[in-house]
């Protein structure tokens, strides 16, 4: 149960940032830089995953989720959280457990035997679903979950990912075009920070992702990448 502590936003994304730093889930490598799903080349790469194997890092995130929820959405908005295939399942768990909701989780697509299920867990006709990801750059995964509990009969106002690239316009078109209000906790904006106060990388270094981070699919058409993300 959430203990409706509210701290401020700025002071959890800061903790949020250091956390992801202390558990070794940053990684900045602008020689060799990481090449994404979408076909972007990037700097940086994030592993939001490895919160699961920390107790007392993912409690403190998971009590950042639900006050960044309630304070922004509300406290009665939401009848289910989901989360989606795979990375979202346990945050899902851990944040409906903190809201005192019931839990479901969405396949990529159906599984193509049994009931042929793409939502697993009870969805009521109307009900008013949270989904959450474990971090999203431009929204196209979190709007594959999205769209399969609309079409299912739940309702889908609000998004939350833990970590939010917050760099590419066409993230916020997304959400805007689709109707969802995303929330977060942490950006790249504070993950960079820390590593400057922390003097974890040379000025080099930094500079490097501070320019990706302005301009992210220029540095990536400039390193091999594609140079425009879809819109759907």
């Amino acid at each position: 149960m959430f203990s409706n502590a509210f701290t401020d936003k700025a002071t959890m994304a800061h903790l949020m940032a250091k956390m992801l730093w202390e558990i070794k889930a940053v990684h900045f490598r602008p020689e060799e830089p990481y090449k994404l799903a979408s076909g972007m080349m990037s700097p940086v790469y994030i592993d939001c995953r490895k919160l699961i194997s920390y107790p007392r890092i993912r409690s403190a995130v998971m009590d950042f989720a639900a006050a960044t929820v309630m304070s922004e959405a509300g406290f009665e908005q939401f009848d289910c959280v989901a989360g989606g295939e795979t990375a979202g399942i346990p945050f899902a768990a851990f944040l409906a457990e903190r809201l005192s909701l019931p839990m479901i989780y969405v396949r990529k697509a159906p599984k193509g035997h049994g009931r042929n299920a793409q939502i697993e867990g009870e969805m009521k006709e109307g009900a008013r679903v949270l989904v959450i990801e474990d971090l999203t750059t431009a929204g196209g995964s979190m709007f594959t979950f999205i769209d399969a509990i609309r079409r299912a009969g739940g309702i889908v106002d609000h998004g939350m990912a833990l970590f939010y690239y917050g760099i590419f316009k066409e993230a916020e078109a997304r959400f805007t075009n689709g109707g969802v209000t995303l929330h977060h906790i942490a950006t790249w904006r504070q993950v960079l920070e820390v590593a400057r106060q922390q003097a974890l990388f040379d000025n080099d270094k930094l500079a490097s992702v501070q320019k990706f981070l302005d301009d992210p699919l220029a540095w990536s058409a400039a390193h091999g990448g594609v140079s425009a993300l879809p819109v759907s």
